[in-house]
């Protein structure tokens, strides 16, 4: 991990100088703060924001940093990582990025300067730069639910495009055959497997895949309804349509209703990501439900043992186990049951 030290000596300063351009305090002219400056971009440089002196050599803080902390997907994990930190005496750090690689990126800023000790990360896209920012800085980190290509790092996932296929081919089974996917944007990799099981799916059965009934926006009840609104528009309309989480899944019930569309007499919907029960008095939806406890329980085990270097050099990925449960959402197609 680079130091002031290291920040000196590349910008031919004293390390007080470099102090006073990090805090903004004290004179230093342009031109040495534009020399300094560029050093702490070539080193990557994170200050340190505790004192050498106060810090341990670990400060029993861990971050969790999720897309969306309304998600009850996402809450549920929260819990899971909680319930392990607290038992092995690590305090969570929660930050919630609005699926914005911008706040992202400030947060983890933060949270290096605050000198956690390890980082639980959802990434808001599938980029490897922040990643490679967090290890530089010798911090360990492990992504949930997504996948990041281009970089070595510790993944817990569930099978997006696995679980998207079985769902596909289950309303293909029921006779669906104009199908649509609603899902998240494109430069996420779990929108992107849910596209690629849903195509495969169609394929392996013969049918049309058609572009026109594949829809990315945002992982959102607003971007649900808009894209249920969009596909509704077709002639001939889908039969089915595929959301690729609970939010979609919502926003799309809502554009149904408000088009006089009956679910699943008139259009049958099924999701990824179930809803607690605790929050749904008549479970209606039809899914593929991911563990998502167990992922925030096996991630944090997994940066825990890192951290205590108990676990092999090795990066792991952990892929959890998704499983369908068949509700009322996902009835047969209108016209005579079959097409």
């Amino acid at each position: 991990m680079p130091t002031i030290h290291d920040v000196a000596k590349q910008a031919g300063v004293a390390p007080i100088t470099v102090s006073r351009v990090i805090n903004n305090s004290g004179y230093v002219s342009l031109k040495t703060r534009e020399r300094v400056e560029t050093a702490i971009a070539a080193l990557q440089y994170v200050p340190n924001s505790l004192a050498r002196s106060l810090r341990s050599k670990q400060t029993k803080t861990i971050a969790l940093v999720l897309t969306d902390i309304t998600n009850p997907f996402f809450t549920t994990m929260a819990r899971g990582v909680e319930d392990i930190a607290n038992k092995q005496g690590f305090n969570v750090i929660f930050c919630n990025t609005d699926e914005s690689e911008t706040k992202q990126n400030n947060y983890l800023t933060v949270l290096l300067q605050k000198q956690v000790d390890g980082i639980l990360l959802v990434p808001a896209r599938s980029h490897a730069e922040p990643i490679k920012l967090i290890q530089s800085q010798g911090v360990e980190v492990v992504i949930l639910d997504r996948k990041v290509p281009d970089v070595q790092v510790d993944v817990v996932r569930c099978n997006s495009e696995k679980g998207a296929q079985q769902l596909i081919q289950y309303l293909i089974g029921l006779g669906h055959q104009r199908i649509a996917i609603l899902t998240g944007p494109e430069g996420v990799s779990t929108a992107v497997d849910r596209v690629t099981g849903y195509r495969q799916a169609l394929v392996e059965a013969g049918l049309e895949v058609n572009d026109a009934f594949i829809c990315h926006g945002e992982f959102t009840q607003a971007s649900g309804y808009e894209m249920a609104r969009q596909v509704l528009s077709i002639v001939p309309q889908p039969t089915a349509i595929f959301a690729g989480n609970n939010f979609i899944a919502l926003g799309a019930l809502r554009a149904l209703r408000d088009a006089n569309l009956r679910v699943p007499e008139d259009m049958a919907l099924v999701t990824f990501d179930d809803l607690p029960l605790t929050l749904v008095v008549d479970p209606f939806l039809t899914v593929v439900a991911q563990p998502s406890y167990e992922m925030g329980q096996q991630a944090t085990e997994l940066l825990l043992a890192r951290l205590k270097g108990e676990t092999f050099r090795e990066h792991q990925e952990l892929i959890l186990s998704t499983k369908i449960i068949v509700r009322r959402s996902s009835g047969l197609p209108l016209d005579g049951r079959q097409e």
